[in-house]
């Protein structure tokens, strides 16, 4: 059985992405909470060895390093069989990791940063908001004709997505204008074994 480590922050969605794959995919690990608001050179140096640019979430197989959540549900889903799809849904499922990178992976983040942690001119957070919620309308579209972003059911794919949408509070928005997002959502509360990223991703280490 191959040793692994996730390196990642409570606060952070792309490592609870990460994190609840391995869960959902009863991927025997260990999780180490790195803290963020320590200077670079004062983290753990085990992280700062794995983590090639110094970010969250790293996780480490055997010795072996890797980065980028969504690289990462890439390695579980191919490597390990996670939340994979059925055969010729593989091209599905990276574009909605290029999507969610590009698109609700960018917008969601960093205005919930700037609402949260470090205000923005009123300018570029209104262009942020904007943002986010032309990607919850195409998620909105795609998903009232289908209950996950694949035919099959839930992959990776879904994990990446949703990642931010459960900390979308910290955002000062709702999903009231996205029932179908909503209803998503509750689908993949619903997984045996799910749990917030308030409880999964270690809350009680004060950051």
């Amino acid at each position: 059985m191959s040793k692994i480590t996730l390196f990642g922050n409570r606060l952070s969605g792309h490592s609870y992405k990460v994190r609840l794959a391995l869960v959902l995919g009863d991927v025997s690990h260990e999780y180490r909470h790195v803290s963020l608001s320590l200077p670079r050179e004062e983290r753990d140096a085990d992280f700062r060895a794995a983590s090639r640019w110094d970010e969250v979430p790293a996780l480490v197989v055997d010795g072996e390093p890797m980065v980028q959540s969504n690289a990462i549900l890439q390695w579980l889903a191919e490597s390990e069989g996670v939340l994979a799809g059925q055969p010729g849904e593989r091209q599905g499922i990276r574009e909605w990791l290029s999507w969610e990178a590009n698109r609700i992976g960018f917008s969601l983040p960093n205005l919930r940063y700037a609402r949260k942690f470090a205000p923005l001119d009123a300018g570029a957070d209104a262009w942020l908001e904007a943002r986010t919620r032309r990607d919850l309308d195409v998620l909105n579209a795609h998903l009232a004709g289908q209950a996950y972003l694949l035919p099959s059911g839930l992959t990776i794919a879904d994990l990446s997505a949703s990642a931010y949408l459960w900390l979308i509070d910290d955002a000062g928005l709702t999903l009231d204008a996205w029932p179908h997002v909503a209803a998503w959502l509750a689908r993949i509360a619903a997984q045996p074994g799910w749990e917030h990223p308030a409880t999964l991703m270690a809350p009680d280490i004060d950051e």
